[in-house]
């Protein structure tokens, strides 16, 4: 009996967790047809919105993105030894029909987002908590403001796909 004591306790403990795991599941959500609108009448589904980019297209028809070829390193220095680098990759959200136009002056845009880059590594703004939104959000700005600079203002925005550091 002695050896049967704590195969029984353990099947107990799984039929206790089980059923307890049964019935404090979630409720299932709603699928999106039987959703009710929360604002009018209860029986009406709720309609799909139309996605707006926040950008405010001014009638041009949308936006594309373009994906900038090479991705930027950018050396983070610290008393004139290299202490990290960071990897980052960006697109250029534009007004529809432009992505050629940016093909065309990628060189030039490379050149304006690696000087932005370097500056703001220069100013401490890869040290530390690098992802920070204020960070980010200034940074973010400084790319579309010297984008708009070198192309024109076909561009919409600049936008971080993929970012990296590496300590040395």
């Amino acid at each position: 009996m002695a050896k049967l004591l704590p195969l029984i306790l353990a099947l107990l403990g799984l039929a206790a967790g089980g059923g307890a795991g049964f019935l404090l599941r979630p409720d299932p959500a709603p699928p999106l047809a039987d959703a009710v609108n929360p604002c009018g009448d209860a029986t009406a589904p709720v309609a799909a919105l139309p996605v707006d980019s926040g950008h405010g297209d001014e009638g041009t028809g949308g936006t594309d993105f373009v994906k900038i070829n090479n991705q930027f390193v950018i050396p983070v220095v610290h008393d004139t030894d290299i202490a990290a680098l960071v990897v980052m990759s960006l697109s250029l959200e534009v007004v529809s029909g432009q992505t050629e136009a940016i093909y065309q002056r990628e060189p030039k845009l490379r050149d304006v987002f690696l000087q932005v880059l370097f500056d703001h590594a220069n100013a401490g703004g890869f040290d530390g908590v690098f992802t920070q939104l204020g960070r980010m959000d200034s940074l973010r700005a400084a790319l579309t403001e010297v984008a708009q600079g070198a192309v024109g203002p076909q561009v919409v925005d600049v936008l971080i796909t993929d970012l990296a550091r590496q300590d040395l």
